[in-house]
């Protein structure tokens, strides 16, 4: 059975690229939305990063299925004149554009929501919009530089990037999330609202463990790789035929329980360094030393075997050829201009059953249409 979709009806207007701004759109498109996206000529330039996606971009697949492209030229008059013909009918505003870009159209939000009071007006920047990084360029791999990410990610011998887009799908998210909150209160008082998030502050959300953590003991986590900076062991061990495989010890019951149905050894747990978790992370070269000597005497199943007749939670580091073909991976299909793409299904599982995910659209594809709707 086919879900239902509780946005339907609502008509969201967005001035976007790249990913933040898509992805909050993209998720107000899957809940029923008719989202209009309005693109330059030359398209949102997220559409050039591939054409790993039966030829499109891996990223436009992922982020713009069920919208609609408008081609339009916001600095154009009649442009101009369209968009606030569309705005005069919609709920949601959403631009991601360069800091003042937009407002120097006629399409700042405040005025916006003067002209139109009911509208909810979505502003994503990357560092927001006062101080001196507020007309700073802000690309996800500088934020995730600049918000300490990068330097508590990747081997100890130097910092590493998050391998996907972290900034901004976490602003992107929260967006949603203020969207959501911002249609509920205006059935309550029939009000729009304005929301401003940043790549900035959706990431500095996340970091908020390191923050404390180093506010409260003046040391930041170190980078461990695939380790724990609080917990041993909680980390990545090779097997006999060379799988890593990933383990996490959370409490001492557990410990006793690895020591004794994984590592044969009941009375390690008393010996001198393998007491407790923090005995164990001030003693952890030698404590992951003796770990991996256990692991490299086990082939992968066998390893797997024994983890789970002890209990302890674990799992493999696995490429993303074995992503690809995971037992616990879900797939959804979305047709494009050069054919159907399957790909990972959104996370949310509803009772009534899946949505169906609208197509991804060509560039300027619902131009006409659109301009003959709202024509004068």
């Amino acid at each position: 059975m086919a879900s239902s979709r509780p946005l339907s009806g609502l008509l969201v207007v967005s001035l976007e690229q790249a990913v933040a701004a898509p992805y909050c759109s993209s998720r107000l498109a899957d809940a029923g939305a008719r989202v209009i996206k309005v693109e330059r000529a030359g398209g949102d330039f997220a559409r050039g990063y591939d054409k790993a996606a039966n030829g499109l971009s891996s990223y436009f697949v992922w982020l713009n299925r069920g919208k609609q492209s408008l081609v339009a030229d916001i600095k154009d008059p009649k442009d101009a004149e369209l968009l606030h013909r569309i705005l005069a009918h919609a709920d949601v505003f959403i631009q991601n554009l360069a800091p003042g870009a937009a407002a120097r159209a006629g399409f700042g939000s405040e005025d916006l929501r003067r002209r139109y009071p009911r509208l909810i007006t979505v502003d994503i920047s990357g560092y927001g919009d006062t101080g001196e990084y507020a007309t700073m360029k802000a690309y996800d791999l500088l934020v995730q530089a600049e918000s300490g990410l990068a330097m508590i990610t990747g081997h100890p011998a130097g910092p590493g990037r998050v391998g996907v887009s972290a900034c901004d799908i976490a602003c992107g998210m929260a967006a949603h999330a203020g969207v959501l909150e911002a249609l509920i209160g205006r059935g309550i008082t029939s009000r729009g609202e304005g929301l401003k998030v940043s790549l900035f502050d959706g990431m500095a959300d996340w970091m908020n463990v390191p923050l404390l953590f180093f506010e409260g003991t003046g040391k930041a986590p170190g980078r461990l790789g695939l380790a724990h900076p609080s917990i041993c062991p909680y980390g990545a061990f090779a097997s006999a035929d060379g799988a890593l495989v990933l383990i996490s010890i959370q409490n001492e019951r557990e410990w006793v329980e690895f020591c004794t149905r994984f590592l044969d050894e009941p009375d390690l747990p008393q010996r001198e360094g393998f007491q407790t978790n923090v005995i164990r992370v001030a003693n952890r070269p030698m404590v992951d030393s003796y770990i991996a000597a256990a692991f490299a005497r086990l082939p992968r199943n066998q390893a797997a075997e024994k983890l789970r007749a002890a209990n302890t939670a674990f799992g493999f580091v696995n490429d993303v050829a074995t992503f690809a073909h995971h037992p616990a991976l879900r797939r959804a299909t979305v047709e494009t201009p050069n054919g159907p793409v399957s790909l990972a299904a959104p996370p949310v599982l509803l009772s009534d059953g899946a949505r169906q995910l609208g197509p991804v659209p060509a560039l300027g594809e619902h131009s006409a249409p659109i301009r003959a709707e709202f024509s004068v």
